[in-house]
């Protein structure tokens, strides 16, 4: 049996949705719309929601952080998904019974082929040695991102595996202030973290350009929402439509009991992305003394675009540029 990855889950949302077909479904990729109702999910009230710790709900793709050839290594997320054939069995199966559990595939035949070094996340069970699709019909997943991957570069570009760092986003000691630093990767063992940047998801932080892409990763839970809303839907949608701290992609509730409750502004009916974010125009500065690391940056790499910048603020993170 394969070792086990981080959890990586669908997180439930903060209220019961319900879906809404568009007007314009025949133009439209997805028909339809999940928005939620003024009712909080049993999920969310079971894992005690009111003393749960708000944070951003940052917008970027996710990744784990666990050891690979005895060393640690950044993991890039990859699901394992049914082929056309499964895929369209699947989902003629969800409509005329409703019940996912009850489908049996085919684990030999049924799914796209993975690296041998795929390894399915934590919470995805097992039967007879095999791991179970969830409820959509992927099994959730990682792969080590190898140093110059081509098909993962974004990722290769925020770690230096002979430095053993990752270029890490997170507070600075001083209030209101970011900071961009080497972190080692051990330190950040088994943790999940969201990589952003140039070239994820369209950009919606304004990082860095085509000729000179910039990429960071984010600690999830990193960025605790100091103000945060109550948990009504107007109060959460004035807080989305009215304040500064409101300019997020989404909230993320980390709860006592390790459950994640999520609720996204799409699921308000509102934008995103936005022409300005609250965490693009934060100050931030960089903490980076490359006398620190007994290695070599390549003049190409991040390492050492951001080690020519140590000790520099900028009044926004979008503001950072690199000289040449």
């Amino acid at each position: 049996m394969r070792r086990r990855g981080a959890v990586q889950r669908k997180l439930p949302c903060l209220f019961v949705t319900e879906v809404k077909e568009e007007p314009s479904a025949k133009r439209q990729r997805q028909p339809f719309k999940v928005l939620a109702t003024e009712t909080l999910n049993e999920k969310a009230l079971e894992a005690d929601i009111y003393n749960a710790i708000p944070t951003e709900k940052v917008d970027g793709t996710c990744c784990y952080v666990t050891t690979y050839k005895g060393r640690p290594y950044l993991w890039a997320r990859l699901d394992r998904r049914p082929n056309k054939q499964a895929e369209k069995r699947f989902k003629q199966f969800l409509y005329s019974l409703e019940d996912c559990k009850e489908f049996i595939w085919n684990f030999e035949e049924d799914f796209k082929p993975v690296p041998d070094t795929w390894i399915p996340a934590k919470e995805v069970e097992f039967s007879n040695g095999n791991p179970l699709p969830d409820e959509n019909g992927h099994m959730p997943g990682w792969v080590p991102v190898e140093k110059n991957s081509k098909q993962y570069c974004w990722h290769s570009s925020v770690v230096n595996y002979e430095a053993e760092i990752a270029l890490v986003l997170k507070h600075h000691a001083d209030p209101g202030l970011l900071e961009i630093s080497p972190v080692p990767l051990a330190e950040l063992l088994e943790q999940t973290l969201e990589l952003i940047g140039t070239n994820i998801n369209a950009n919606p932080y304004g990082l860095g350009s085509r000729k000179q892409p910039v990429h960071l990763l984010v600690p999830h839970g990193a960025f605790e929402i100091k103000n945060p809303p109550t948990l009504n839907q107007n109060d959460i949608l004035s807080w989305f439509e009215g304040c500064n701290e409101g300019k997020v992609e989404g909230i993320v509730w980390h709860c006592r009991d390790g459950c994640l409750i999520k609720l996204h502004r799409h699921h308000l009916g509102l934008c995103w992305p936005l022409g300005e974010t609250y965490l693009n125009s934060q100050p931030v500065v960089v903490s980076f003394n490359r006398n620190d690391y007994d290695c070599d940056f390549g003049p190409k790499s991040l390492f050492h675009h951001f080690s020519n910048l140590d000790g520099q603020r900028f009044d926004r993170l979008k503001d950072i540029k690199f000289d040449g």
